[in-house]
């Protein structure tokens, strides 16, 4: 009569093999992830710049106020709040830049929740002269 099954020995192999796997797949699946949080903050960044300039043709000034109300961009419901990405990983705000909120803009986009573990990249700026920055290790031409 003979015996079917694994050793304690073979299943341990196994077991190893899978943790060593699982340690390299992981990371590079949190910075995949990551990567593409900073591409929703991005394209908020983008879309809300677009807005200013759209402003600016208008009025011949920029604006802090990307909420509601009289010189607001209409993002969001209370005036001079914070913007949320699409997806809710970014916070965008706005404020003067240079020489005042009439000739330049600086957008922010602060990380929230778990992409503000990137520190990478960290929060990303965007202003109207069309200057992009990083807050992170990473320099702004690897994080855009």
């Amino acid at each position: 009569m003979t015996q079917r099954g694994f050793t304690l020995i073979e299943v341990m192999i196994v077991v190893a093999i899978i943790g060593i796997l699982a340690a390299i797949a992981y990371p590079s699946y949190q910075d995949y992830v990551q990567r593409t949080g900073r591409a929703d903050g991005i394209a908020k960044l983008m879309e809300i710049m677009q807005a200013q300039e759209r402003f600016f043709s208008q009025n011949q000034t920029y604006t802090a106020n990307l909420g509601a109300g009289a010189g607001g961009l209409g993002y969001g419901v209370a005036a001079n709040a914070a913007v949320a990405s699409d997806e809710r990983r970014y916070n965008i705000t706005a404020a003067a830049c240079g020489g005042g909120i009439t000739s330049c803009v600086v957008l922010t986009a602060d990380a929230v929740g778990a992409q503000a573990s990137d520190t990478r990249c960290g929060d990303l700026t965007l202003d109207s002269r069309g200057t992009k920055g990083a807050g992170g290790t990473l320099t702004a031409q690897d994080c855009w």
